[in-house]
């Protein structure tokens, strides 16, 4: 019988025939070879399939799963049940490892045995790359240890799905991919982070990111900005807020009123505005104060939705010397 390999590989792919090469080669070509790809074609109708079965007729330990269009989350599925290594991987199909990637996130795997999800740094690549994703690189490239990813967990998925890679204990303790009508990958770090396992990455640049127009973030309504807000208000309320009977907000502006508007019935009592002309007026049903106005350290609970470049700096700077605590008297989610 076949032995079974460290790491299962899971690429899907749809309509990528232009890139899939690419990205298949990048795995071929990992220094580490104790892996197998799993591709997973989701009912292409241009040459993808035939691409991924050359490859397995090609390099043995490539496997290819033909399925009828099933969406990005059942194809997912259906290749993480395939695996048969006790380590998961994914790779997107637009995208580019480098040849070191698998080992050294292994070594990592191998080296923690706490860790349950670890990622890499990453590359931006592509002809859209803008202002915004380059200092979307530099934050999420900032974000290491455990303590850090967690620390800005509410802010964005803090591991770049294309570098995941889980203990495939872990990723069936948690149930998997599941489609809540938001991004799959975030919503199984946050399933992740209720479970009380811990998060690691890779501190090298170990993928190309490809950014297009025709990523699936880009055009898929599960990756809406108000989907991501829905994500993180059920994940707050399992976690920060599930014993809080009241909490603030941080932020009436553009990023703060899309929350403000959000909320439902558990609104909180009050939002901060550092504009005076906002202090005492009413938006979305929430009294505007000003910053002095909140509570003391350990009396209350704020997140923050802020948008504008350095606000986390600038909110942690007059927080923190005041004696309010990040994550035990307030959370960023912007």
């Amino acid at each position: 019988m076949k032995r079974s390999p460290l790491v299962s590989v899971i690429l899907p792919c749809f309509n990528a025939a232009a890139t899939l090469r690419a990205a298949i080669q990048s795995i071929r070509q990992q220094t580490f070879p104790d892996w197998e790809l799993i591709i997973v074609d989701d009912g292409s109708t241009d040459a993808s399939l035939e691409i991924a079965e050359e490859a397995a007729s090609a390099d043995g330990r490539v496997r290819v799963i033909s399925l009828a269009h099933v969406g990005i989350v059942e194809a997912l599925r259906r290749g993480c049940e395939a695996a048969r290594g006790p380590l998961i991987a994914r790779m997107d199909a637009d995208d580019v490892a480098l040849p070191s990637r698998l080992a050294e996130q292994v070594r990592l795997m191998e080296t923690d045995h706490d860790v349950a999800l670890c990622g890499t740094q990453v590359r931006m690549a592509g002809a859209r790359i803008g202002s915004g994703r380059n200092r979307y690189q530099e934050w999420v490239n900032a974000l290491v240890t455990h303590e850090e990813i967690v620390r800005e967990l509410f802010i964005e998925c803090p591991i770049p799905h294309p570098t995941f890679m889980m203990r495939r204990a872990s990723y069936d303790a948690l149930g998997g991919y599941m489609d809540c009508g938001w991004a799959e990958d975030y919503d199984l770090c946050m399933r992740a982070f209720v479970a009380g396992m811990r998060f690691g990455k890779v501190a090298q640049p170990l993928l190309n990111w490809t950014e297009s127009p025709q990523r699936l973030s880009m055009i898929s309504r599960r990756y809406d900005l108000d989907r991501f807000r829905a994500l993180k208000r059920h994940y707050l309320f399992q976690t920060y807020l599930r014993r809080a009977e009241r909490f603030y907000q941080w932020g009436a502006g553009e990023v703060g009123k899309a929350w403000l508007r959000e909320w439902g019935e558990r609104k909180p009592v009050a939002a901060v505005d550092i504009n005076p002309r906002k202090v005492d007026r009413t938006i979305h049903g929430v009294r505007i104060i000003p910053p002095e106005a909140l509570p003391k350290p350990g009396e209350g609970f704020t997140v923050v939705a802020v948008g504008a470049p350095d606000a986390r700096h600038e909110i942690r700077a007059w927080l923190l010397p005041r004696g309010y605590r990040e994550l035990h008297d307030f959370l960023f989610l912007a």
